[in-house]
């Protein structure tokens, strides 16, 4: 690759927007609840115990980072990570989601939503919510 490619393919992706979304705690925490699976914000609400315009303003953030795509279900508003195009943005992220795994506030968080997957019926504000939906890894069959 010649080093105009190089730089015309590192100019479509904002690292510094990706570092400055990943910059953010309750970001981080989102991003670690997605890992993997595609959720509906009212879990976010619920898990985070943050309100639901504080959640989707953190969502969209990460949606202009390029990490984050949605998808409207009925009322239902479905969120999960992307996976950047660009190679180096892409392994930040992949390195960022890995070293999560071992917080843990992250850990607590993952349990507790697998708590609310259970049992939603315990969580009133998840009554009919859709339960997280897991994604299929990538080249697994």
């Amino acid at each position: 690759m010649t080093r105009s490619a190089r730089s015309k393919s590192s100019a479509t992706f904002d690292l510094a927007r990706l570092f400055a979304a990943l910059a953010d705690s309750t970001r981080l925490r989102l991003l670690h609840l997605m890992d993997g699976s595609e959720v509906c914000v009212c879990y976010f609400v619920e898990i985070l115990a943050q309100s639901q315009p504080k959640i989707s303003r953190h969502l969209a953030y990460l949606r202009r980072a390029g990490v984050v795509s949605a998808r409207r279900e009925s009322k239902w508003m479905h969120y999960r990570i992307e996976r950047p195009g660009d190679a180096g943005a892409a392994s930040i992220l992949d390195a960022t989601l890995n070293s999560l795994k071992a917080d843990p506030r992250m850990q607590a968080d993952a349990a507790r939503l697998t708590q609310a997957c259970c049992e939603p019926q315990r969580f009133v504000s998840l009554v009919g919510a859709p339960v997280p939906a897991q994604l299929a890894t990538p080249g697994a069959t």
